[in-house]
């Protein structure tokens, strides 16, 4: 399992939590400059393909500072509910509401992904970005989603992923552990956090892999869209 600390005897969750509570501050800076941006566009087509689902109630989980709550406001719900373990990160995130005028729609809770403080069958959607590589136990995670999620709702997962072919194959991988890690910690401090975060994609079953453990939770009708060369994949499947 890779951890962010990899010299702390600490389980995964509390060293995740710790780690993004130390880059929160700078987290929405980093996220868009180490992507240049084009992380911006990823969640916009995420949340498109969702449309024809016109969910009233949602779940964002691993919401950070809320990015794809605030992207999610338009598909017009009723209600998103974000969920993250960080402290720090759900911190910057109530702030960004507020300062938008949107937290009356977007509520930031603390909350574990793999024990959702959630009844069954509760939300129409569901959508996390970035953050299934980090749960400590996949498939409890992908299961919890599948609990509280509406028969007819979707889960829809934007992650990181490896591009496979050449040059972009190597490209990815030369900027993800040479340029990505200087980057992070010249901003951030944390000399961990970005070096992890190579590292926990290069772990992460993702493609077809990663469909197949969402089936075993339980979703049907499980597929993927491959963006820029491969570096991140939309995941969808249905309840």
């Amino acid at each position: 399992m890779v951890t962010p600390y990899k010299d702390s005897d600490t389980s995964k969750k509390v060293q995740v939590a710790a780690m993004f509570d130390s880059i929160a501050a700078r987290y929405d800076f980093l996220n868009h400059f180490l992507s240049f941006g084009i992380d911006r566009g990823w969640r916009k087509k995420a949340i498109k393909l969702l449309k024809a689902y016109q969910p009233k109630q949602m779940l964002d989980i691993a919401t950070g500072t809320g990015d794809f709550a605030i992207e999610a406001l338009k598909l017009d719900p009723d209600k998103i509910t974000g969920v993250d373990i960080s402290t720090g990160m759900l911190a910057e995130g109530r702030k960004k509401m507020e300062r938008l005028g949107i937290d009356g729609k977007v509520e930031l809770l603390e909350g574990d992904s793999e024990n959702l403080p959630f009844e069954p069958e509760k939300f129409e959607a569901i959508t996390v970005a970035f953050g299934v590589r980090n749960f400590e136990n996949l498939s409890k995670g992908l299961e919890e989603m599948h609990r509280v999620l509406k028969p007819g709702g979707v889960t829809c997962v934007l992650e990181f992923s490896q591009p496979r072919s050449f040059p972009m194959k190597q490209l990815y991988h030369f900027y993800s552990f040479r340029i990505l890690p200087f980057w992070g910690r010249f901003f951030s401090k944390d000399k961990a956090a970005y070096s992890y975060l190579p590292e926990s994609v290069q772990a992460f079953p993702d493609g077809s892999d990663f469909m197949a453990i969402m089936r075993n939770a339980g979703f049907k009708n499980t597929r993927e869209y491959r963006l820029t060369f491969g570096i991140a994949t939309i995941y969808l499947g249905d309840k």
